[in-house]
């Protein structure tokens, strides 16, 4: 891990130390998945092996883990106490003497990770009989929300990728009419590595008529025909931020009589939304701005999910841009504006970019036509 790296890691490690305190938490726990990497840039995915972080409030972490992940853990993470156990080892009794050697089983309160498997959580209960169990996000949430300078650039590169694939995609204009739902996505999957995506942020959504009107359909075997609007929803991880990004285009043909209006309605409540997002405004506001839009336009019953949500490591973490989040935002939090209207049976339209709330207003970090045309 180079030393910058190794320095944002320790300074976010150090913040989570001080909320520790401000909580009265002893230690943080995590284990494989989100919080592990966003403390130590270490990403993996859970397993059935024993491997944690231990986060005290005063003192250093450790890193508990199998043999098989010594190397890449020490090469990865800046995590100098890496405690090893090997498969001939009792994992058990090695969680026991990372806890002991912290001084941690004698009571005090544990966070442990809010995703950890119940398998994990039941045996740090055993090793810590006395222990008050709490969740992570009461010291992680707060950081996580707001972006640090090195997680903004990595989130402005995905939305990058994100837009370069859309435009390959609009290129093609009529010659997408033919291709199946799943002709499309797969076509975008290679189009987002070949902009320099690291992998999917998530599924790649094609919906093409009325499948455009269920807001999570993935992608089938429809033929996308003349006249149709089609839903795309996807994105890429670069440095292992996502980006997320929809547009509803209608490659060639007429659309629906109803689509214009529709589709105006959603991009003038997008752009309503996106303007009202600045620090001390809270996220109910944001979502009011894009729902009285499409209300003063007679869609408001079709507009069936929030405005937004939060994207870090997580695609959808917190802030949650929903009507009864009185949370006020802060500069550095960034999340998804996608207002949408969806007319069963017949189709739906989205629109999305990801926002960065900055000192003054808001940062769009896609760039791409918000138009329906190819």
């Amino acid at each position: 891990m180079s030393t910058d790296a190794a320095d944002a890691f320790r300074a976010r490690t150090e913040r989570c130390r001080n909320r520790l305190r401000e909580v009265g938490a002893e230690a943080l726990v995590c284990f494989p998945g989100r919080n592990l990497q966003y403390l130590t840039g270490f990403a993996k995915d859970p397993g059935e092996r024993h491997l944690f972080l231990f986060v005290p409030a005063d003192g250093d972490p450790v890193l508990l883990v199998p043999a098989l992940y010594e190397a890449q853990v020490r090469t990865e993470t800046w995590v100098e106490d890496v405690r090893v156990w090997g498969d001939g080892d009792d994992p058990l009794a090695a969680t026991r003497a990372a806890i002991e050697d912290l001084e941690l089983s004698d009571g005090g309160r544990l966070l442990v990770d809010d995703r950890m498997w119940a398998r994990f959580t039941q045996d740090l209960r055993a090793a810590c009989p006395g222990a008050e169990f709490g969740l992570a996000s009461e010291a992680l949430g707060p950081l996580r929300r707001r972006k640090d300078a090195r997680e903004l650039d990595a989130l402005r590169r995905a939305g990058a990728v994100a837009d370069r694939a859309l435009e390959r995609v609009r290129e093609r204009g009529a010659a997408v009419v033919g291709d199946t739902e799943r002709d499309l996505a797969r076509r975008i999957e290679r189009l987002l590595t070949e902009a320099g995506g690291e992998s999917l942020a998530f599924d790649v959504i094609v919906g093409s008529g009325p499948n455009g009107a269920m807001p999570h359909h993935a992608h089938g075997d429809r033929e996308i025909g003349p006249g149709d609007p089609v839903v795309l929803d996807f994105g890429a991880r670069v440095d292992g931020y996502p980006s997320d990004q929809t547009r509803t285009v209608v490659f060639e043909g007429d659309p629906p009589a109803a689509f214009e209006r529709v589709h105006e309605a959603v991009r003038e409540a997008q752009a309503a939304a996106v303007a009202a997002v600045e620090p001390g405004v809270t996220a109910a506001a944001v979502d009011r701005a894009a729902r009285e839009v499409i209300e003063a336009a007679g869609y408001g019953d079709e507009f069936v999910h929030r405005t937004g949500h939060g994207v870090g490591l997580d695609v959808h973490e917190e802030p949650y841009i929903v009507a009864d989040n009185d949370r006020t935002l802060e500069p550095g939090m960034v999340f998804s504006v996608e207002p949408g209207v969806y007319l069963p049976g017949e189709f739906g339209v989205r629109i999305e970019d990801l926002v960065a709330v900055t000192e003054d207003g808001a940062e769009r970090l896609n760039h791409t036509d918000r138009g329906w045309h190819p």
